[in-house]
């Protein structure tokens, strides 16, 4: 599938998978906010037995099936980085800049607003993301009144923010660390790494490895999620023969799997806020407050921002058709962090009470950022 063809297709399974999103969302929303509340919280609480380890609902989904989401996040980077939006000096340079911006500024309004509260610092990283899906959901109810080349740039930025999240999980929300585990999740990466270098396109001996490296990184202390990044980066993206590689298959197949099922699913199992007990106050509460504020502000100060002064001193340069509306306009569209700001967030936090009012700040800042972003696009689009 050429490569054009194969960025049309992701981002048309990102718009619909946006919208299954959506709906996985607002059925969260209503089951936490009426009478069916306690069969919602037991449904997440029920626990299954996989072998000897026994995961809760909510914890298959955020420690099981969001490492398959990460291994496709992961493949996705590598395809990108290789053959894709940032293959190239040129192409790479703005939406680098842009989305180091929009990680930066708003985790440290995040810092700024929550200073003083030793508790709520681990928080900081909830609003550097960006959720892949629904922004380009979003943009892409614009049709044809946006240029093509805005979603490849927002898709390279958030592909770029999405490596910065994996980064900042490895790095700042890793528990205790098992040495022993660590090792032998060693051993397994270097069998898939040996797989690689003998191009074995079949994906069965991979799969094994990779559940072996899955097991061992979930007893090492690491989350579980970043044993599907190092599989999926050791996925080859060439092929012996004249035929999709391995990496481009996987890709394809998995994809639809991700978009109606395992993201709608994690929306499902976090996004269940009780409205219960909210009133003005929580809003200025420093947790959901600093989370909106990252999102709505940090993200489009951040992004635009970098972008400017990259263009501006001659680093980078507007994509084809893209003017600085079009850039803004994205910018405002980052701020919705909702799934990978939830995920972060389930990290950060495991206090119950704590976890509500992150459900909060991203809804908001998700929320606002959307609108906010559609409306400056939709005005503009003449321009």
């Amino acid at each position: 599938m050429p490569i054009r063809r194969f960025l049309h297709h992701f981002i048309h399974l990102e718009v619909s998978g946006g919208i299954a999103l959506g709906l996985a969302t607002i059925l969260a929303l209503f089951l936490a906010n009426t009478p069916l509340h306690s069969d919602y919280q037991n449904l997440l609480n029920f626990s299954i037995p996989l072998g000897p380890i026994h995961f809760s609902f909510l914890h298959l989904i955020n420690d099981g099936l969001m490492t398959i989401f990460f291994f496709l996040v992961s493949l996705e980077i590598k395809r990108e980085l290789i053959q894709g939006e940032l293959n190239t000096r040129a192409k790479a340079l703005l939406p680098t800049f842009a989305a180091i911006g929009g990680m930066l500024v708003p985790a440290l309004f995040y810092l700024l607003i929550n200073q003083g509260y030793p508790a709520l610092t681990s928080g900081w990283a909830i609003p550097m993301a960006t959720d892949i899906a629904f922004s380009l959901g979003v943009l892409s109810l614009l049709g044809k009144q946006i240029p093509a080349s805005l979603k490849f740039f927002l898709m390279a930025l958030a592909i770029i923010d999405d490596l910065g999240a994996i980064i900042v999980i490895a790095i700042f929300y890793t528990q205790q660390i098992g040495w022993l585990y660590l090792l032998a999740a060693l051993l397994a990466l270097i069998g898939l790494l040996t797989l690689n270098y003998y191009q074995i396109e079949r994906f069965f001996p991979y799969a094994l490895f990779g559940l072996g490296l899955w097991l061992l990184i979930l007893n090492s202390g690491i989350h579980a999620t970043i044993a599907g990044v190092l599989f999926g980066f050791s996925i080859p993206i060439t092929t012996r023969k004249n035929s999709v590689s391995l990496l481009h298959r996987l890709i394809h197949q998995l994809h639809p799997w991700i978009a109606y099922g395992i993201l709608p699913l994690f929306a499902f199992a976090n996004a269940g806020l009780s409205f219960s007990g909210i009133h003005f106050q929580t809003f200025l509460h420093p947790l959901p407050l600093g989370i909106i504020i990252g999102l709505f502000l940090g993200k489009q100060l951040g992004i635009f921002g970098a972008s400017w002064l990259a263009v501006k001193t001659k680093l980078a340069k507007l994509p084809h058709q893209v003017n600085w509306w079009h850039i803004y306009g994205t910018a405002l569209i980052c701020g919705i962090g909702f799934t990978m700001s939830l995920f972060i967030a389930t990290l950060a936090f495991a206090d119950n009470e704590l976890s509500s009012l992150v459900r909060l700040g991203v809804l908001v800042g998700s929320t606002l950022s959307g609108i906010a972003g559609y409306s400056l696009l939709f005005f503009k689009r003449k321009e």
